[in-house]
């Protein structure tokens, strides 16, 4: 198995339609809909963002080995991207539809069941979606072509669902608007789901063959996988950093930028790069290396984001400039580790005679999903401390810390958690000949 058709190709990468919009939307939206539409205080906001994620740290490994073990005429993988799908859709849809009656205690019960629907139905469609590509090519170069056109997608998604959430929100105002976004985001979440089901029919993905052993077992041989280890460390940092800073948008164009709707400019800039510099970065990565690569792009990050540590007192052209070149390090980001990750699942199948894919990316969607779940219970709990004032969205005004810790928790925070992830990252020595030799 090595080259792959265009088809396949776009066909699997139409999975980050669901992938992208529904990592995207839910931190980019939920904690303002809590605390500035709902009326629920900071803190207990970020609580309940955060655990339905935390359900999904436990559930995705378990997914992983249940993906193992299926097998299917269809493709073993293929039935879950569309049963998991569809059902993410459905919950989601949900999620913000709550009725506008009684106390905001019943409103924070309803996204609290739905939001751990959500994460149920996401987990059994991210982990096979995301054991995939170790099994359709056994190239090193041909994996990061792959994960090309899945990052352009899932960069093409997070900006037009990220734009486009908060536009239908504000277009529409209060809870009327946040049940109109609802069920449109739903709507691109089928699109992905059922793009990525029938783009990958025929694709040369033969019968699953599971390790031996226990679940149990399976986790502690993956955890024995240095430089899987090492690379999940670092990523599961970053997705930490990503985290909070999506959660940060809508506060920073409301209270630093003082527009409310700059939310969807600041946005755009943030992801908008990777729609034209992912097959930059592919090629970055061809010429010296997907570690490399990886570190470049988190340099890049760091710098711009902490100039935006000064956002306070800076042009509002500066603050976009600055936004556009942390997109343009997201963008790197988001390729690299996901074109590391097939290579050391296969590598790891070739020395051991045993494919433990699903539960390697069910591991990594945990990681991942840990990550972007405590990035803004982590900034809910930096406003937390800033003194932040939740309201059901009438107008107040907030303390001068408050503000403060807004634009920290979007800056510094995020950078300082990047600057961490290299030194995992330093550490990983799994490149191009480790991959061929097996």
């Amino acid at each position: 198995m090595g080259s792959l058709s265009g088809r396949v190709r776009a066909g699997y990468g139409l999975g980050s339609v669901a992938t992208g919009t529904f990592g995207t939307v839910p931190g980019l939206m939920l904690l303002p809909y809590l605390t500035d539409t709902v009326g629920i205080p900071a803190l207990v906001a970020g609580v309940i963002v955060f655990a339905p994620k935390a359900w999904d740290v436990v559930l995705n490994p378990i997914a992983g080995r249940i993906s193992d073990r299926h097998d299917d005429p269809r493709g073993p993988r293929r039935p879950f991207l569309l049963r998991g799908g569809l059902g993410l859709a459905l919950c989601f849809a949900v999620l913000f539809a709550a009725p506008d009656v009684g106390p905001s205690a019943v409103t924070a019960v309803w996204v609290l069941i739905a939001f751990v629907g959500c994460a149920t139905a996401y987990a059994f469609f991210q982990v096979p979606y995301v054991s995939m590509p170790a099994e359709i090519t056994d190239s090193y170069d041909e994996r990061t072509r792959l994960m090309t056109w899945r990052v352009a997608i899932l960069a093409f998604a997070i900006m037009l669902s990220g734009a486009s959430a908060p536009a239908i929100r504000d277009a529409l105002g209060g809870r009327a608007g946040y049940r109109a976004m609802g069920l449109v985001v739903a709507v691109l979440l089928v699109i992905g789901v059922l793009g990525a089901y029938w783009g990958t029919r025929g694709a040369p993905v033969g019968r699953v063959r599971p390790g031996a052993g226990g679940f149990g077992e399976q986790l502690r041989l993956v955890r024995a996988a240095r430089d899987f280890r090492l690379l999940l460390l670092a990523f599961v940092l970053q997705a930490l950093a990503t985290g909070a800073m999506l959660a940060g948008v809508d506060y920073m164009a409301r209270w630093v930028l003082g527009d409310k709707g700059a939310s969807t400019g600041l946005f755009v800039c943030f992801v908008g790069p990777a729609l034209l510099l992912t097959p930059v970065w592919s090629r970055i990565g061809v010429r010296i290396g997907k570690r490399a690569g990886f570190a470049a792009a988190s340099v890049v990050l760091v710098v711009a984001a902490l100039v935006l540590a000064f956002a306070r007192s800076e042009p509002t052209a500066v603050i976009y400039v600055c936004m556009g070149l942390v997109g343009i390090g997201y963008s790197g980001v988001q390729l690299f580790p996901m074109a590391m990750l097939p290579d050391a699942a296969a590598v790891d199948a070739r020395r051991t005679g045993s494919n433990r894919v699903g539960v390697y990316t069910g591991v990594w969607t945990a990681g991942e999903t840990l990550g972007l779940a405590l990035g803004p219970a982590l900034y809910a709990l930096v406003l937390a401390i800033g003194g932040y004032v939740s309201s059901t969205g009438n107008e107040h005004t907030q303390p001068d810390s408050a503000i403060t810790a807004i634009a920290l928790g979007f800056s510094v925070v995020p950078a300082v958690l990047v600057v961490l992830s290299l030194i995992p990252l330093s550490r990983y020595r799994l490149d191009l000949e480790e991959v061929e030799a097996g």
